[in-house]
């Protein structure tokens, strides 16, 4: 079963995913035999990317201006084949029968008032966690 539409253009790529994949390149130039621990890396990369300057940002921030234009310019003359789409949530029939309320929602349906009536200032919570340990009793 195929998902979505193979010929859709792929999506348009951050000015951060560029910095990564520079760093990237750069590990396996330096270490082409070491693997790379996602974690760490990723953690690496955040921190390098967090003390770069402006005007070093700067190109990948073009990297990612340039991939946004050529984004938009591929969506423009895309035209998704009929019956692809979103698959959205199916609709719940309105006729189907309810599921039975549990026991503690029974009794909490039967005890809130007269929880509420000994502690009327209790709010929602609170009231929920008194009938919690009145059930759990």
């Amino acid at each position: 079963m195929v998902k979505g539409d193979v010929n859709k253009p792929k999506g348009k790529t951050s000015a951060y995913a560029y910095f990564v994949q520079t760093c990237r390149d750069e590990h396996k130039r330096k270490s082409p035999d070491v693997p790379v621990n996602f974690s760490e890396f990723s953690k690496k990369c955040s921190e390098r990317w967090k003390s770069l300057n402006a005007s070093e940002k700067s190109k990948f921030e073009d990297l990612a201006k340039a991939d946004k234009v050529r984004y938009d310019k591929e969506m423009k003359n895309y035209v998704p084949p009929k019956g692809v789409g979103k698959a959205g949530r199916k609709k719940k029939d309105p006729n189907a029968p309810k599921r039975p309320p549990s026991a503690f929602f029974v009794f909490c349906s039967e005890y809130r008032p007269t929880v509420k009536s000994e502690n009327p200032g209790l709010s929602i919570g609170e009231t929920a966690k008194k009938l919690g340990e009145m059930w759990s009793k």
